[in-house]
C-alpha cells in the first residue's frame, strides 16, 4: 500500500483534509478533560445491502428523504459519525474529531463507559455480508495514520469494532472486515 499520507489533518486536529465535510446536527461537546483514546469501526448500508446512495448522508444529516420502509423506520434517529469511507475510498466527514459523534451507543471500552466520550467513529460503507473495497482499506489506513499522528493516546489496542463495544447488540464491523490486513499495513506505514 502506498505509504503517502493524503488524508491529513488541519493543524488543530478538527478536520481531515481531501475529504468532503458535511456538518451533522447530531453531535455535541466532548466532556471537558476527556482525551480523544479510541477509534471505532463501524460498517452501515442504506437500504441494507445497497451501496452508493446519499441515504447515509440523509441518515446523518438529519434529513431522510424517501418513503422506503425500511427508511420509516430509521427517520428521525439521531446519530452520527466523525467519517464514511464510501465503497470508491473517498470520504465524508460529519463532525469535527474535537466534537462527541453520536456513534457507538450503549459501550463500554476497558471498563469505561459511554464511548462516544473519548473515542472517534468511522462508519465504512458495507454490511456484515460482503467484503470491504481495497480503496476503502487503502483510505481507513491513512485516516488512521493521521488520527494515530494527531491522536496519540490512541494506541492500536483501542482500535477496536462496533461489537468489541456492544457485544451482543451490535455485529459491525463484521466478519468480512479484514482485521489482519488492516493491521499489517498500519503497522508496516508505522
Amino acid at each position: 500500500m502506498d505509504k503517502g499520507n493524503h488524508h491529513s489533518l488541519e493543524p488543530r486536529g478538527r478536520w481531515l483534509h481531501r475529504s468532503i465535510h458535511r456538518f451533522s446536527p447530531f453531535q455535541d461537546a466532548r466532556p471537558d478533560g476527556v482525551r480523544i483514546d479510541a477509534l471505532v469501526i463501524h460498517n452501515i448500508s442504506l437500504l441494507p445491502g445497497q451501496f452508493g446512495s446519499d441515504y447515509v448522508d440523509q441518515l446523518f444529516l438529519g434529513c431522510i428523504q424517501v418513503d422506503h420502509p425500511l427508511l420509516q423506520q430509521v427517520r428521525g434517529l439521531r446519530v452520527s459519525a466523525h467519517l464514511l469511507i464510501r465503497r470508491d475510498g473517498s470520504v465524508v466527514q460529519y463532525v469535527p474529531f474535537d466534537r462527541r459523534a453520536w456513534h457507538a451507543g450503549v459501550s463500554e471500552l476497558a471498563g469505561r463507559h459511554r464511548c462516544n466520550d473519548f473515542s472517534i467513529g468511522i462508519e465504512m460503507e458495507g454490511s456484515d455480508h460482503c467484503p470491504f473495497t481495497m480503496a476503502q482499506y487503502h483510505s481507513l489506513i491513512e485516516v488512521t495514520l493521521s488520527l494515530l499522528e494527531s491522536y496519540p493516546d490512541i494506541t492500536l489496542d483501542r482500535i477496536v469494532g462496533h461489537s468489541d463495544i456492544a457485544p451482543g447488540r451490535k455485529s459491525d464491523p463484521g466478519p468480512y472486515f479484514d482485521w489482519d490486513l488492516y493491521r499489517q499495513e498500519l503497522n508496516k506505514a508505522r
